[in-house]
């Protein structure tokens, strides 16, 4: 293609939002413009649902559920004033709260100020507070985030060893039901930890928590510092734009009102009915292109900028859990989904973007471009008339085109700077590509039945566990002999006794490694 058309194809295959600038370039995807046009009628028909999701309606069926985190942003397209009242309600007091903690109305009691964020979270509640954390975060912010995000008692004793003394540092438990494990389990370790340093918990705890939750009973019981609230309507990986994100956000020092003003500002953006003008149309139609609307491609997204790291794996989630689903609406096995991954350029030249090149053709390309490379005006040039922020560039450049030359195709997302505006605006237009995908290939982005059943399988195990650990005895067993004990597969018992010996020092195991002959007896 000579250079006049491939600038005649960047112009056409360019949407963009002015303020903050956001553009999106699909000129080296697959995409033309008679894929477009055949696919015009089902983004205008997702369109359209997209108003009524906004206007109120219900999006989960089997809950009764509505879905408006797009109300966090915009409180005025609540479906009434007084759930728009609710939500700039709890904006102020949210604000408000984060404004006495950095004056130090509201202070430890043992003195001092508060300059540590411990948060107990997982998933939506973990994720999307680690992003604005990575992006807003630094030693010139008036706190510094620490997060827990899963059960493993290794990492949680790492996890607080780097936070050190407790003193200063304020509790964030985020559980919409107040009954997630992995957040409980969180929550009691630090708990342990703070009353270990003789240091009182709930008058440095905060939870972010549905009203008459588990977790909420527990902070008013216990009259914890202050509980913000969680809603039904709002799901954990779109909540960054609720209390779970703009609370860790406001104390690290984050501007939470652009932020909102950003995301408001791509919502605003991608109404549109003209999809060529619609960025998150637009996206949409390139995932559902270059994955043949069933996900046969994988997305591999590149930021080049370090501060972005974490955005695949907020996309990852995003993506994943809100697309990956065994049936449509109509009740039919689709098995649909959209596997995200990435790391950063030009990191990602030195790892797999060999593969990308070279080897299977089985993903697409977005890449997230910062035109400005460092705050300030400092201007230093690692060789002659270069900088180490034009190699970064260069590099992005260079790596599009290699891929393009090898038939791997790319979509670019571009933004002049890092703020919270441009961040505000990149997280709303993830959410409602999310949304128009779904919508494309008839899945309801917003409900989780694979994670339930995770639970729900969980708990089998840790009640089995539980009958196990009654019937070992004084007397050694083997594992066959236990299972029959509690009516049990033995393929199920095995992987239980193997990790109750080795965590449990009242237990001894002989031969424990070997589950044929391994006896498991209480000392």
């Amino acid at each position: 293609m000579d250079t006049a058309n491939r600038f005649a194809r960047y112009l056409r295959f360019r949407s963009v939002l002015d303020d903050p600038f956001v553009e999106l370039d699909l000129s080296h995807s697959a995409l033309e413009e008679s894929d477009v046009t055949a696919l015009t009628p089902a983004l205008t028909k997702a369109l359209q649902a997209m108003q009524e999701l906004e206007a109120g309606s219900v999006a989960n069926p089997d809950e009764g559920r509505q879905v408006g985190h797009f109300w966090l942003r915009a409180p005025g397209l609540a479906p009434s004033e007084e759930l728009e009242q609710t939500i700039r309600g709890s904006i102020d007091d949210l604000a408000a709260f984060v404004q006495t903690v950095h004056s130090g109305r509201i202070a430890p009691p043992e003195g001092g100020l508060f300059r540590k964020v411990v948060l107990c979270g997982i998933g939506g509640s973990a994720l999307g507070p680690m992003l604005l954390a990575d992006v807003f975060g630094g030693p010139s912010q008036p706190m510094e985030l620490f997060v827990l995000d899963n059960t493993d008692p290794a990492g949680i004793d790492r996890a607080l060893e780097r936070v050190g003394s407790l003193q200063d540092a304020l509790v964030i438990v985020i559980s919409k039901s107040g009954g997630t494990a992995e957040t409980r389990n969180g929550m009691l370790e630090v708990r342990r930890a703070v009353e270990q340093q003789g240091l009182a918990f709930a008058s440095r705890a905060v939870a972010v928590t549905m009203d008459g939750s588990k977790l909420h009973q527990l902070a008013t019981g216990e009259k914890w510092l202050q509980t913000f609230p969680m809603w039904d309507w709002v799901g954990g990986r779109t909540s960054i734009t609720a209390a779970v994100g703009l609370l860790p956000g406001a104390l690290i020092g984050m501007d939470v009102r652009a932020f909102l003003a950003g995301a408001a500002a791509m919502d605003d953006a991608t109404r549109n009915p003209d999809v060529w003008q619609n960025p998150a149309a637009m996206l949409a139609a390139f995932w559902h292109h270059e994955g043949q609307g069933k996900g046969e491609r994988a997305m591999v997204v590149l930021p080049y900028k370090d501060r972005m790291l974490l955005l695949s794996r907020y996309m990852q989630q995003l993506v994943m859990e809100s697309l990956g689903k065994e049936h449509d609406r109509q009740g039919n096995v689709v098995n649909q989904g959209l596997a995200v991954y990435g790391n950063k350029g030009s990191t990602d030249q030195h790892a797999y973007v060999q593969q990308l090149r070279d080897g299977r053709h089985d993903f697409f390309a977005t890449f997230v471009r910062v035109l400005q490379d460092r705050d300030g005006d400092e201007h230093f040039e690692v060789a002659d008339g270069v900088t180490a922020g034009d190699f970064l560039d260069g590099f992005w450049q260079g790596t599009r085109t290699a891929l393009h030359e090898k038939g791997r195709r790319s979509g670019t997302i571009a933004v002049d700077r890092i703020d919270e505006r441009v961040l505000g605006a990149l997280v709303g237009l993830f959410e409602r590509t999310v949304s128009i995908y779904a919508e494309l290939i008839d899945t309801n982005a917003y409900h989780q039945p694979g994670v339930e059943a995770g639970k729900k399988a969980a708990g089998v195990v840790l009640d089995l566990q539980s009958k196990l650990l009654a019937a070992i005895t004084a007397d050694a067993q083997s594992v066959t002999a236990l299972a029959e004990k509690v009516s049990a597969d033995p393929a199920d018992c095995w992987p239980i006794l193997q990790h109750l010996a080795a965590n449990r020092s009242h237990l001894h195991v002989v031969r424990g490694h070997e589950p044929a002959d391994a006896t498991f007896l209480r000392r």
